[in-house]
């Protein structure tokens, strides 16, 4: 079954599926929003769907696939596959950092759009950045690559788990006193107004909420997650009318980056949840990728860099997994 259709008595439809959070909303209204540029007759219909993930905030998110049973999913796609492989949907749009570098093979990405930034945002109620948190501050994330990094560089700090969509999160920072600190991206943050595209020299502020202070990671130095910033379009694998849809909005410098980014994940076997930063620049015709890998038993990274043609970004990929020291 596939939902886009076309027929004498009504016009062609197309059914976009997207989580319910704030930001997965807005990504869907910019997918939605091109689509129509680009194809002015077709209607969009929208499927708002609750994953695994938004169901289970009891418990950590790097535990929510085990306590789930969906160990070979990842915990924010799992009932938007679901719809996509049933036919309720044609499109699923997900944070491409979401999405595992193994897809089963009724499935497929598509294309992605033009990437927002990648970096991390370290958010805190004093101004200062990473550097000012005393020891012992408490910071807090969902992610393990976060952690991971955050106990490398400053390993007197204490990282607690941190649940909830953007805005939630920004709230447990300014309304409680259980965290001094959190971690967000970027990417996240400018797409929801809470902060300008472009950052600031110095310090900055959460829009609308004014205690709270912000500083932009630097990618190298704070590795950012495969495909962070990204949006990605998944359909089902043999879908070649959703497929000429998504790839009409696709953007083909993101997806060279994302490529290649994804393709290190897989030549380490490396899922959503497992604690590796890596990112890329593409200048030109070449692209620069780099990667930070912590071993899961603890211990310092092994860390990695490369650069080679951007049209080979597979190459690039397994150039970067054999740097890897």
């Amino acid at each position: 079954m596939n939902s886009l259709t076309e027929s004498p008595d009504s016009p062609p439809a197309l059914v976009v599926g997207t989580r319910g959070s704030d930001l997965a909303l807005v990504q869907a209204t910019t997918t939605e929003d091109l689509l129509t540029r680009a194809f002015p007759d077709l209607t969009i219909v929208r499927d708002v769907i609750k994953t695994t993930g938004d169901r289970r905030t009891d418990v950590a998110l790097n535990e929510v696939a085990k306590a789930e049973g969906v160990f070979d999913k990842g915990v924010f796609i799992k009932e938007l596959e679901e719809a996509l492989d049933s036919g309720a949907i044609d499109i699923a749009v997900h944070s491409l950092k979401d999405l595992p570098t193994a897809l089963d093979e009724r499935f497929s990405l598509a294309a992605v759009l033009e990437r927002a930034p990648v970096r991390d945002a370290f958010l805190s109620r004093t101004p200062g950045g990473l550097e000012a948190l005393p020891p012992g501050a408490r910071v807090g994330t969902s992610s393990v690559r976060r952690a991971r990094q955050i106990e490398w560089l400053r390993p007197d700090l204490t990282v607690i788990d941190l649940r909830g969509n953007v805005p939630t999160r920004l709230r447990k920072l300014a309304e409680t006193d259980t965290y001094d600190a959190i971690l967000l991206a970027e990417a996240g943050l400018v797409r929801l107004g809470y902060l300008p595209a472009t950052a600031a020299a110095t310090d900055e502020t959460i829009t609308g909420v004014p205690d709270l202070h912000v500083r932009r990671l630097d990618e190298s130095e704070f590795f950012p997650a495969a495909g962070q910033g990204a949006i990605g379009l998944e359909i089902r694998s043999g879908d070649a009318s959703s497929r000429a849809c998504a790839e009409a909005i696709g953007h083909r410098p993101t997806w060279l980056r994302i490529t290649a980014e994804r393709e290190f994940l897989r030549l380490l076997d490396a899922g959503c949840h497992t604690p590796v930063g890596v990112f890329s620049t593409l200048v030109g015709d070449e692209l620069l990728l780099q990667a930070r890998v912590f071993p899961e038993a603890g211990g310092p990274p092994k860390i990695g860099a490369t650069r080679g043609p951007a049209a080979t970004p597979l190459i690039v990929a397994l150039n970067l997994f054999q740097s890897l020291s």
